[in-house]
Parts: structure tokens; C-alpha cells; sequence
């Protein structure tokens, strides 16, 4: 109990030598200001060379999924130095801080701590010290970017009207950390969530991203069907595995072109195939894998099924017998991410007013996915895209690649957007938290 009491005290703290101003007090022209300012406070040098190094710390040390206790301590550690009051451990290592008035409302702000299994291929000072893993998706950069914007808000904590949550989640990579974190209660009584993705597909100083569904919801199967192997110049005597499997891949495909609605986009990807081992024999069995997504709770489940019925009846055709994993590798469904309509208008407002409206661009839903979908079906949720493509720093690889980049001159933007959506968001919106009685939050 020691620790709550102590974040507690700091919470009362807080009531007292906090002024939080009213929206009512400022115009129009003064809330235009904030995103502006805070854009100018993040680009200062020192504030600059602390966040690259931070960024670079924590690209050379990744960390997997549910793994990221160092990136964790890090955090932790500079949450520190700011006299930020924070709680962890969080669904294992999330971290999960708190700047301003410790009273409604509650807005949070979102970044993603871990790497991915890969090997870096980048061969530069800071590269990655721990063989087979690498930040190939940008997630230093977004811890980097939010404790940026904690730097920026607990410098101005005196203007919040509320209380802004910092979201450090660990295990975003196909491990569902966000959901593990929604479980632990770290969205109770949070109004809204904002959460960021670098792109290099856009340039700096610009954003994008669109109201409703943004990215696709995911799921994950894996078959392996059955038949009885034997010699090759003799198929006669055995049951083809690998003819079936091969089958059901061709009708797989059907199930986009022939029966989905055109206007519904879907995909079926088949990215695993692995049977037999010799030119001249038949296996007994064959192992499938892929991925499946769609934009809609409805469209979802119907293709679950479907690939399910598809795959046990061709096997069938071909006398073999398939069993079906959706759940392989404990992989889990990630929702479509969708973005709230009046967060959406919120961040065209904030981010035109940051970096000018034909800086702000509206964006074609994705088939990638994220698990910030699963904030977004819990309570009014919002993800973007910031962009660091910079053409005279050349074509930058996409995510996932080993050979993937950093423009760190993005991260002042970054760290600002965060800072501008959340205490704009605590002026200009009433609180729809369920603590009426307004009880100061002692935890997370």
C-alpha cells in the first residue's frame, strides 16, 4: 500500500498547486495556439537530443513481447527524473503514468515497446546489440515520441483542466498486449485514447488517417491434413496430401473473389506451406498457414467460418482429413481498429491547426492491422499515421524490414501531436467519466 499512498499525495499535490484553466476562458485563437506552441517547445534542442537518445538506447537493447523489462525500467527511469507518478507492472511490463489534476477527465495517450524476431540488417552505430531481434516497426520511436510529450505536458501541467494517462504497452506484435492491458483495467473511467504509427510513406510534418475503420481486423489459421504417403511412382497406393492441400489453397481464394461482396474488402493469404521432404515421395501429411481480415465484426466471422469448411471439405474431396488452428502459435484476433468520428474532427482541428490543414490528409483504410483495436472497442478511440519521409534522405524501407530506418527528425512532431490531442481534448470536451463524485484517481 506504501507506493499508492505515496501517488496518492502526489495526486493531491496536484489539486492544490494546479489552476486549471477553462475553456471558456480561452478563444478560439488562443486554443489554435497550443498545438503550435507545443510543436515550437518540442523542437528545442535539448528536448531534440534527449529524445534521439532515448530512442537510440532503446533500439540497441529490443525486447520481444511481454518481454520488455529493460525498455520498461528505462521508461520508468525517466518518468522519474519529470516527478511523474506512474504504475507498473502492467500487464507484465506496461507502465502507466498520470500528469495533471488527478480528477475527470481522463484522456489517454498510447505508445508501443516492442521489437520484432528479426535480424537487424542496418549497419549503423546504434544498431541492434541482441542477435535476432530488431525495432523494424518503429515502437522506439513511439516510446521516444510519448515520454517527449510527458516532458512537454508535466512542463505545462498547470494549464491541464484533467488529468492526461500515459499508456506504455508492452507486446503489440501479434501478442495482444493492448488487450492484456484493457484485462489489467487501464482503460477504466478514460474518456478517449489517441495512439500514433510513423509512416515513411508520408512526408515530414505531415499526418493522415480517416474516421470510422482504419485498419483491418486480423485473424490467424493453420491446417494440417492428413492423407497416407508412399512412393511417388505409385500414387495410386497412397493419399495425396500435398494434391489436396494445393486444393484447398485454389478454393481459399474463392472465398474473396466469388463470395465476399466486391465493395467488402477482404483478404485470404495462404503464407505457409510445408510438406514432404524427398523428390520421390509422397508425405503423410501437409502443414498450412496464413492470414485472413476484413473491415467488419460481420465479414470477420463469416470468413472464419467459411475457411473452416472450405478446408475440411477439399481435404475431404481428396480423401485426406484436415484439422484447423485459428489460435496457432497463440496468435489471437486482433478487432478492426476503428477511429471515433468526433476524436476524427478533434485531430483534423488539432493537427491542421499544428501543421496546417493541407498538411493533414485523409487516408484509404489499410489491410494491416493493429492491436489498438482493442481500445477502440472498448471506449472513443483514435489512431494515426505521422509522416517522415524525407526525399533528400532517400527512399526509406517499409516496416518490417531489416533494413528499416528512422527519420528522427520526426519525433518533436510526434512527441507534440501527442501532447496537443490530449490537452486540447481536456479543454474542449466535457467529461464522460462514471466517477461523478469527481474522487481523485489512485489508480490505474
Amino acid at each position: 500500500m506504501g507506493i499508492w499512498k505515496v501517488f496518492t499525495s502526489i495526486l493531491i499535490l496536484n489539486l492544490f498547486w494546479s489552476k486549471p484553466i477553462s475553456s471558456n476562458s480561452l478563444s478560439s485563437a488562443e486554443l489554435s495556439e497550443i498545438p503550435t506552441n507545443f510543436l515550437n517547445y518540442a523542437k528545442k534542442p535539448e528536448l531534440v537530443k534527449w529524445m534521439v537518445d532515448v530512442r537510440r538506447r532503446i533500439h540497441e537493447n529490443p525486447e520481444l513481447g511481454f518481454e520488455e523489462f529493460e525498455t520498461s525500467k528505462l521508461i520508468r527511469n525517466e518518468l522519474d527524473k519529470m516527478g511523474i507518478a506512474y504504475k507498473h507492472p502492467i500487464a507484465v511490463t506496461g507502465v502507466v503514468g498520470m500528469i495533471g489534476t488527478g480528477k475527470p477527465p481522463f484522456v489517454a495517450i498510447r505508445a508501443d515497446m516492442d521489437a520484432l524476431a528479426m535480424q537487424e540488417s542496418v549497419e549503423w552505430e546504434h544498431k541492434s546489440k541482441a542477435p535476432g531481434k530488431m525495432h523494424a516497426c518503429g515502437h522506439d520511436a513511439h516510446v521516444a515520441m510519448l515520454l517527449g510529450a510527458a516532458k512537454i505536458l508535466q512542463d505545462h501541467r498547470h494549464e491541464l483542466k484533467g488529468t492526461v494517462i500515459l499508456v506504455f504497452q508492452p507486446a503489440e506484435e501479434g501478442a495482444g498486449g493492448a488487450k492484456k492491458m484493457v484485462e489489467d483495467g487501464v482503460l477504466d473511467n478514460i474518456d478517449a485514447i489517441f495512439g500514433l504509427h510513423v509512416s515513411a510513406d508520408l512526408p515530414i510534418g505531415s499526418v493522415a488517417s480517416r474516421a470510422g475503420a482504419l485498419l483491418a481486423g486480423c485473424g490467424f489459421f493453420e491446417a494440417v491434413i492428413s492423407g497416407k504417403g508412399g512412393h511417388a511412382a505409385i500414387p495410386q497406393h497412397t493419399i495425396d496430401p500435398i494434391v489436396a492441400a494445393s486444393s484447398v489453397i485454389v478454393s481459399l481464394q474463392h472465398l474473396v473473389s466469388r463470395e465476399a461482396d466486391p465493395l467488402d474488402s477482404q483478404v485470404v493469404t495462404v503464407g505457409k506451406f510445408q510438406g514432404g521432404g524427398a523428390f520421390n515421395v509422397i508425405p503423410d501429411s501437409v502443414t498450412i498457414g496464413g492470414t485472413f481480415r476484413a473491415f467488419s465484426t460481420e465479414s470477420f466471422k463469416q470468413l472464419k467460418k467459411r475457411i473452416e469448411e472450405v478446408i475440411k471439405a477439399q481435404a475431404a474431396v481428396q480423401r485426406c482429413h484436415a484439422t484447423v488452428d485459428f489460435h496457432p502459435e497463440n496468435k489471437i484476433f486482433f478487432p478492426v481498429t476503428a477511429n471515433n468520428k468526433v476524436l476524427h474532427k478533434h485531430f483534423e482541428n488539432v493537427a491542421g491547426d499544428m501543421l496546417g490543414t493541407a498538411n493533414v490528409k485523409n487516408m484509404q483504410p489499410l489491410m494491416g492491422s493493429e492491436d489498438f483495436s482493442f481500445y477502440s472497442e472498448v471506449i472513443p478511440a483514435y489512431f494515426s499515421f505521422i509522416g517522415m519521409k524525407n526525399e533528400t534522405l532517400g527512399e526509406f524501407p517499409s516496416v518490417h524490414s531489416p533494413y528499416f530506418t528512422i527519420n528522427e527528425d520526426v519525433l518533436p512532431y510526434g512527441a507534440a501531436l501527442h501532447a496537443s490531442l490530449a490537452s486540447r481534448y481536456l479543454l474542449e470536451f466535457e467529461s464522460k467519466s462514471h466517477i461523478f463524485d469527481e474522487k481523485i484517481r489512485d489508480e490505474l
